[in-house]
């Protein structure tokens, strides 16, 4: 992730023909841009808690591929999960069947020694 503070004509320069152009009507007075290309809640989570203590901190706006989006949507962009975290509910998700499945057949052995055992304790108490 990256922190700069820039100027406002030199931001709108280099944005121009990219898609962060849509930022552009929101470079007005003092500007840090964060950039997050990994993970892209990383940067919303930082400034949203750097907001909490800081009153006089504003936040602009957001870009999302090629979208603009308010500043009430930062806890959308903030809750999402980092790379880790999706990756290990990627691996649940996944192993959930395959657990079901071993369950399933481990518990057909169980049945029939149930079964088994109850014919014996039958035969057990009538003789």
């Amino acid at each position: 992730m990256r922190l700069k503070v820039v100027r406002n004509n030199l931001a709108k320069i280099a944005i121009r023909g990219t898609e962060f152009e849509c930022i552009d009507e929101a470079l007005v007075g003092p500007t840090i841009l964060a950039f997050s290309m990994e993970d892209p809640g990383a940067a919303a989570r930082l400034l949203k808690d750097f907001a909490k203590e800081k009153e006089a901190f504003e936040i602009k706006g957001l870009a999302v591929g090629g979208e603009l989006m308010g500043a009430d949507q930062i806890d959308r962009l903030a809750k999402l999960p980092t790379r880790h975290e999706a990756l290990t509910m990627l691996a649940a998700v996944t192993q959930a069947p395959i657990t079901k499945l071993a369950r399933t057949l481990n518990e057909v052995p169980s049945k029939v020694t149930r079964a088994v055992a109850a014919v014996r304790d039958q035969k057990q108490e009538a003789a």
